[in-house]
């Protein structure tokens, strides 16, 4: 929507920056406001372009000294317009007060995937100065190598399925994935019975304790932003039908948050009979164990 009087700041928020529309006419008096008078964040970032009618700013995620706030569900960029007038002709004396404008973008922090990767889509945000757009995750069959996504998603028992899950973090702050949840159902619902949890209770890949699987989570990483894990292949006991449905939860942390027991990716090491992180202390997997998986500070 475009910045009108009726809607003087408008924001557009990108899958790796914001811009802002201000009209000119910003208080709707007819007293046009010059782009010098206008900044962006705390750093004061300049206009990128301005018309007789508009000023535009664009600005990266994390510039101009944006912050970031991380709730369960979103990554929040929060950052503010201001407007300081300055004396124009008379110069003792100015006609307008100055303002601030905040503005926030707002980014979910989790989507539930397949193994075809889905593509972002925007939706506005319940606020005039606010919007959203979904991170880009992905969850991929690789070849046993993980040089490639595997043409084929046909298993013979005995064999084991690479699974490379990813987020597109382009020009956000550093951001490490993490796999929350994984289940296996004969149908497209998660839900239905019979299931089967993979991985469980934020990030524990609860299917590697068991004897008679070496699933586990690849350490380290080959970045932040992709975790990969094995899982030998298995299929529903008293059911002769050939296709399973895998559907995983993902989400994300700020890389600089360390993880703890909601924010994991914990796998049983069968040599030490222990459960162990891909990163972190492991003090984080021991509810993988117990079965209480809390946020523990």
């Amino acid at each position: 929507q475009a910045a009108s009087p009726q809607h003087p700041v408008t924001v557009r928020c990108q899958e790796a920056q914001l811009v802002v529309t201000v009209h000119r006419d910003l208080f709707g008096t007819g007293r046009l406001v010059r782009a010098a008078e206008l900044s962006l964040g705390p750093a004061a970032c300049a206009a990128a372009s301005a018309t007789d009618s508009a000023v535009t700013f664009v600005a990266g995620l994390h510039e101009c000294g944006s912050t970031l706030q991380m709730t369960p569900d979103s990554l929040i960029y929060k950052t503010s317009l201001s407007y300081k007038p300055t004396p124009t002709g008379n110069l003792v004396i100015v006609r307008t007060s100055p303002a601030v404008v905040p503005i926030e973008c707002h980014y979910p922090r989790r989507n539930n995937v397949s193994s075809n990767a889905i593509r972002p889509t925007w939706a506005p945000f319940r606020s005039t100065l606010s919007s959203e757009e979904k991170l880009v995750f992905s969850l991929r069959l690789m070849n046993d190598d993980w040089s490639t996504e595997r043409l084929s998603n046909g298993f013979q028992l005995g064999e084991s399925l690479h699974f490379q899950a990813d987020v597109d973090s382009e020009n956000h702050v550093p951001l490490r994935l993490f796999v929350d949840e994984c289940v296996a159902t004969l149908t497209p619902d998660k839900n239905s019975s019979p299931r089967y949890a993979l991985i469980d209770l934020h990030g524990c890949l609860v299917d590697g304790r068991s004897d008679e699987s070496a699933s586990a989570f690849l350490s380290p990483r080959p970045r932040q932003e992709t975790l990969q894990f094995m899982v030998d292949a298995f299929k529903f006991a008293k059911d002769d039908r050939n296709l399973i449905y895998i559907t995983c939860h993902l989400k994300v942390s700020p890389v600089d948050q360390p993880p703890n027991s909601l924010n994991k990716a914990c796998f049983f090491n069968k040599a030490s009979s222990l459960w162990v992180p891909v990163e972190g202390t492991g003090d984080i997997c021991s509810c993988c164990e117990t079965g209480h998986c809390h946020f523990q500070g």
